[in-house]
């Protein structure tokens, strides 16, 4: 049975998995080597940034936008919202975080401090995994209901840049955590765990975007949302710390490569 056959939500959970398979690769560096290549791992986070900013407008936006004219919606009411909220959701959860966190006093083997710088970091990917394995979900999801601008093709494209970001944020788990004194196991699995919710939301992602036609524009446009936000917040920040040139090359290179997938390919 070809990927043309599967149901949306089998199509999403494939993809879905597979960026979970890259974050676990990503992770099972530690087994191999003490501290990953700091370049490669920002140029690797820079692309994967460029993806979803592409892939923000030309995958979930702009399909958004087409749709409320489709369905006789106001052209911009859904879409502005939806944005608004799911960068405000991203902002606000990650904010919570790290006002929970920081109240945190316990001891751990590893120390306060590392324990605490851990712990953020584990749920911080976890946390900007939610919105990247829905946005894989709803870009599936509106290919089976044939919506302008969707295309399978460009929700394999999001699905893998997804996936390349996702290998140095398994690294940056699980490396750092060997590095506080954690077991490599116990690292690895840590490391891994942090995409394990992408493919559950990329199922819930399929199943609402096929159920649900009349709150697709609000779903594809909260997901852009919510990426763009991670993108800012986490992904370039990261990438461009320690050498600016190099993760603004990966960021165009990845918004060049998602612009070129989905206009070609479409």
């Amino acid at each position: 049975m070809s990927l043309l056959q599967l149901s949306p939500v089998l199509q999403a959970l494939l993809a879905t998995t597979f960026t979970w398979g890259i974050t676990a690769a990503g992770a099972a560096l530690v087994f191999f080597i003490a501290t990953a290549n700091r370049r490669l791992m920002d140029l690797l986070m820079g692309f994967g940034a460029g993806v979803m900013i592409a892939a923000s407008y030309w995958s979930l936006l702009n399909p958004a936008i087409e749709l409320c004219g489709e369905l006789g919606y106001h052209p911009w009411l859904l879409p502005v919202t939806g944005f608004g909220v799911g960068g405000l959701f991203f902002v606000g959860a990650d904010r919570l975080l790290e006002h929970t966190l920081s109240g945190k006093e316990s001891l751990g083997a590893m120390g306060k401090s590392s324990l605490k710088r851990s712990l953020l970091l584990v749920t911080a990917i976890t946390l900007h995994n939610i919105p990247e394995g829905m946005a894989v979900g709803v870009a599936f999801g509106c290919t089976a209901l044939e919506m302008p601008g969707a295309s399978l093709s460009a929700a394999m494209a999001l699905a893998l840049g997804i996936g390349l970001q996702n290998f140095p944020e398994g690294a940056s788990v699980s490396l750092p955590l060997r590095r506080d004194g954690m077991s490599r196991w116990k690292s690895f699995f840590y490391g891994q765990a942090s995409g394990l919710v992408e493919p559950l939301a990329g199922v819930i992602g399929a199943a609402a975007a096929v159920s649900s036609k009349a709150m697709l524009p609000f779903l594809l446009s909260f997901s852009a949302g919510a990426m763009i936000a991670v993108a800012a917040a986490e992904l370039i920040p990261e990438s461009t710390a320690q050498n600016k040139t190099l993760g603004a090359m990966g960021v165009v290179a990845g918004f060049l490569v998602m612009m070129l997938l989905d206009i070609a390919l479409n």
